[in-house]
């Protein structure tokens, strides 16, 4: 009896044992590192339509354009920490030809670093914090923390969501809110980025608009949205349409 007892014991100590470390496995298994990949040679190729509003020239201009954003090399940046050159390629819309047929240029070199806890990218010389880890719905940051632009707090709108961008569904999408004011009757600002996991970015779309002509909607409604009535800014867009390694 004693001894029944004894393996009793010892099996429930053993199934607690495994179902502790079952459960830690599962608390630290997937923190969302991979929807920002470090793999250098990675690749993403993005489709981008901007339109700039200009006030002073009463006029609106269209760039369409293609984007390669590689990771090529690492380097140790200011504060010692490992981080990856993002050279970014370009190739001009042509109408008279392929994106095939048109090589690619350089157009700027970015940076990319990522830690344990973030995401960090230098754009133009400004460092934001792009995402937080570990990744989780509803978490908030300042994204310019490395900058001194002020704060400016990003919100994950949603994780691992099954989305189709550009006619490719992908099983795990998140969503970063950067800017969303909604209330300010002349200046819209709507910034978001989407990352899906194995990839990084896929999509990201710019809204700075400003109107000073305030128009009541005569139907009712209240004011007529900045974006039927722009006088300037500029609406970006960048969409995924492939990656790889090279």
């Amino acid at each position: 009896m004693v001894r029944y007892k004894y393996k009793v014991f010892v099996f429930l100590v053993f199934s607690l044992f495994f179902w502790t470390c079952t459960k830690k496995s599962d608390l630290v298994l997937d923190l969302g590192y991979d929807y920002a990949p470090a793999t250098i040679g990675k690749y993403v190729i993005y489709d981008v339509d901007s339109t700039v509003y200009d006030d002073f020239k009463k006029d609106t201009v269209y760039y369409k354009y293609r984007i390669k954003e590689k990771l090529e090399q690492t380097f140790t940046d200011d504060e010692g920490r490992l981080s990856i050159k993002l050279v970014r390629y370009i190739k001009l819309f042509n109408s008279s030809v392929t994106y095939d047929d048109i090589a690619w240029t350089v157009k700027d070199v970015w940076s990319y670093t990522k830690t344990s806890r973030a995401l960090e990218a230098v754009e133009e010389n400004i460092r934001f914090t792009k995402l937080i880890f570990p990744v989780k719905e509803d978490d908030r940051w300042d994204g310019n923390a490395k900058n001194t632009l002020g704060l400016c707090e990003y919100k994950y709108d949603y994780i691992d969501k099954t989305e189709v961008i550009n006619g490719i569904r992908m099983d795990k999408v998140l969503m970063v809110i950067q800017k969303n004011d909604k209330n300010n009757v002349i200046h819209r600002e709507y910034f978001v980025e989407k990352y899906a996991k194995g990839i990084g970015l896929v999509y990201r779309e710019i809204k700075d608009l400003y109107s000073n002509t305030v128009i009541v909607n005569p139907n009712g409604g209240g004011i007529i949205p900045v974006e039927q009535r722009i006088q300037k800014g500029v609406i970006y867009k960048l969409t995924y349409i492939s990656h790889g390694f090279e």
